[in-house]
């Protein structure tokens, strides 16, 4: 991984979990999916995740996930984004058993990403000891960032132990913590901390329904009768795959107040608004069924995408999901950016 990359990633940012722009026919729709990467860019993010679960597992079925990776990584390549270039974390998304995982690695790292999502969803009833090994062998192929998946979409719980024998991986340099779960969170980062990890692996929250306080908070365990405390630097989430420019903005100002050392009421108060916001994208009301689908009809409000189609058919808005949706962009206008999307969205889809 390039150091400015390596410094970014370590410093902390904003990398949205990329969706997939697809047209009636459930095809790829190659303006559209440009779009969203210039989207994201011109945003301020510091990356961009693609083939993870918001790009759909199923592009790996349809023979989509290197064309879609290499069209992001085409399109960051080209596109000079708002303030100029800087440096950029790309990441590609990992799936499967062991062979398809490193396969999958060798094509993301042709292509030019700089380290790994890895899910481990396919490894259902499989020993830490294998999931350990698992890890370790996709680990030689390039950097690797650890992905605890809410068990609701096909996550594994796991446990303090397995996150701290993967935090002592070499090639291993940051987590996503995404289990949706206070008490899941704190087994990684008491793994990362019992591995004596905490200046290597560089945590980031995958929590979409704690963005803010998991980025605020200070986390400090004892380790040899000694406290040890560490933050969570970034995110990486398929919450900021919309009003993007809006989560960068709220991140710079979350970054400048924990240096400072004094957050405000007023900041706090915006972690439950966010919840709220993600309640209606994510669809918690059935189960997280319309978790892609919620995003994507934002999306298609602002005009970047024609629809919110995945490539399941069965995935779509869940009754009321609509509605809750226009609740919040009336709530919360604060938390949107729809003037900066549609000052810049024919530029985008030029």
């Amino acid at each position: 991984m390039p150091a400015d990359t390596l410094a970014l990633l370590r410093r902390g940012t904003v990398i949205p979990a990329h969706l997939l722009a697809l047209d009636a026919a459930r095809q790829l729709d190659t303006r559209r999916q440009r779009a969203l990467t210039r989207y994201y860019l011109d945003a301020g993010v510091g990356g961009v995740a693609v083939g993870v679960h918001s790009t759909q597992f199923a592009i790996r079925e349809t023979g989509l996930y290197k064309p879609v990776l290499e069209l992001a990584m085409r399109t960051a390549e080209e596109w000079t984004p708002l303030g100029g270039r800087r440096p950029l974390c790309m990441v590609a998304g990992l799936a499967g058993p062991t062979a398809q995982a490193v396969e999958e690695a060798r094509i993301a790292g042709g292509l030019g990403y700089h380290s790994a999502l890895l899910s481990l969803a396919a490894l259902k009833g499989a020993s830490e000891d294998e999931l350990v090994a698992h890890c370790r062998s996709v680990a030689e192929m390039m950097p690797l960032i650890g992905f605890y998946l809410q068990p609701a979409v096909g996550g594994l719980l796991l446990s303090e132990s397995f996150w701290r024998r993967f935090a002592a991986i070499d090639n291993v340099v940051a987590i996503k913590m995404a289990p949706f779960n206070r008490y899941r969170t704190l087994d990684v980062i008491r793994g990362v901390v019992a591995a004596r990890a905490e200046d290597r692996v560089t945590l980031y929250t995958g929590n979409d329904d704690h963005i803010v306080l998991d980025l605020l908070a200070p986390f400090t365990f004892m380790r040899n009768g000694k406290p040890v405390t560490v933050r969570v630097r970034g995110g990486l989430l398929g919450h900021w795959s919309v009003w993007t420019q809006a989560a960068v903005q709220l991140f710079e100002r979350i970054h400048k107040a924990v240096a400072a050392g004094s957050v405000e009421p007023s900041l706090l108060a915006l972690d439950a608004q966010i919840t709220d916001c993600n309640a209606a994208l994510f669809d918690v009301a059935n189960d997280f069924h319309g978790c892609i689908a919620g995003c994507h009809e934002i999306l298609r409000r602002q005009g970047l995408l024609e629809g919110i189609w995945c490539l399941d058919p069965d995935e779509g808005l869940s009754p009321g999901q609509a509605e809750a949706l226009t609740r919040i962009q009336k709530d919360y206008p604060h938390l949107m950016d729809d003037g900066f999307v549609a000052k810049n969205r024919e530029r985008w889809l030029s």
